[in-house]
């Protein structure tokens, strides 16, 4: 089925960072890329994002002394996730994953780049005013929807399907082409933070 050229599909970091044996690794994150790679070709827009961090990232664990993954901490933005070194830049970690197609990709958006702030969303920082530029390419590409696959479903998916719809995109997640970290619950907080902000999940 091919879609109409007013929807893009937003491909979220499928990176080898995020797949079994990377530094972050989500379980089962290679399981998706296939599907992904197969449903390329029925868009007209491939978008791919790609968490992008300098070394000694302000989100990481090991640059807050004391501090483990996965503690919380507060930075001047709100709570922040500690997280292990992951997706630094021009490292085999933070490459894409081997088997995911990327010559359909009309363009790479790099997130996380500014060492003090993180950035799960496609569309902002975490200090939810920064923006990486995606919403400007979408809306002067004529796009009106948009579909979200990619790592992982509770962070990066979520916060950049929630920040979609609330920008007036009709938004739509593919969960079986999604995997979760699953802190804590946070999966399923997630799911009922999509639903809730209007963001359909197929």
């Amino acid at each position: 089925m091919t879609r109409p050229q007013t929807n893009a599909l937003i491909v979220i970091d499928v990176q080898n960072g995020f797949c079994p044996g990377g530094n972050l690794a989500v379980p089962g994150g290679d399981e998706i890329v296939a599907g992904i790679n197969a449903l390329m070709p029925s868009f007209a827009h491939v978008i791919l994002t790609q968490d992008w961090h300098p070394a000694g990232h302000s989100s990481f664990a090991s640059s807050h002394p004391g501090k483990t993954p996965y503690d919380v901490t507060e930075m001047p933005y709100g709570p922040q996730v500690l997280w292990p070194d992951h997706c630094v830049q021009g490292t085999e970690d933070a490459a894409f994953h081997p088997d995911l197609v990327t010559d359909p990709a009309r363009a790479v958006i790099r997130k996380g780049m500014n060492p003090a702030v993180d950035s799960y969303s496609a569309f902002f920082e975490n200090d939810r005013l920064t923006p990486t530029g995606l919403e400007g390419l979408l809306r002067t590409l004529g796009v009106e929807a948009v579909t979200l696959v990619g790592l992982a479903t509770d962070f990066c998916v979520t916060y950049s399907a929630l920040d979609a719809a609330r920008l007036g995109f009709r938004t739509t997640v593919i969960e079986s082409l999604t995997r979760a970290i699953d802190l804590d619950g946070s999966l399923a907080a997630a799911r009922d933070q999509m639903r809730e902000g209007g963001v359909g999940l197929e």
